[in-house]
């Protein structure tokens, strides 16, 4: 017999096996387009620091060429998931080369450089994806 969505949804699992979807998300190449992907982890999660950094094909959204394509996510913050609820969460991320060098349409990189030397610095609003502090 097969299985009706109503069926699926409400599906339990058992407490031992419990995960969470986290949603990666990252600003694709053009600095103006947000990208995503998902994937199935043990959970809940607590800290930012519990998750794994992740890669994508950077050559798909112009962050890299295509014979050197790989692009690390690495993962900065969290927040929960408000569309799929329960412990899901959306994970904010930064791109980063396999070497560990900060991708050039990863502004937010250059803006904790300039931030960090002037820590005493009130700032009111900054848009970190891009150049202007408002």
């Amino acid at each position: 017999m097969a299985a009706t969505v109503d069926d699926l949804l409400r599906l339990e699992m058992p407490p031992e096996e419990k995960r969470i979807i986290a949603e990666y998300i990252w600003v694709g190449g053009s600095g103006l387009d947000l990208r995503s992907k998902a994937r199935t982890l043990p959970g809940p999660v607590k800290s930012v620091s519990e998750l794994p950094k992740w890669n994508y094909d950077g050559s798909s959204t112009g962050q890299a060429p295509g014979e050197d394509s790989e692009v690390i996510l690495y993962p900065q913050a969290i927040f929960r998931d408000p569309f799929r609820g329960g412990d899901n969460i959306l994970v904010m991320c930064d791109c980063y080369t396999p070497q560990g060098e900060p991708i050039p349409t990863n502004t937010r990189y250059a803006a904790n450089k300039l931030f960090e030397q002037a820590p005493d610095t009130e700032l009111w609003f900054c848009l970190l994806y891009t150049s202007r502090c408002v």
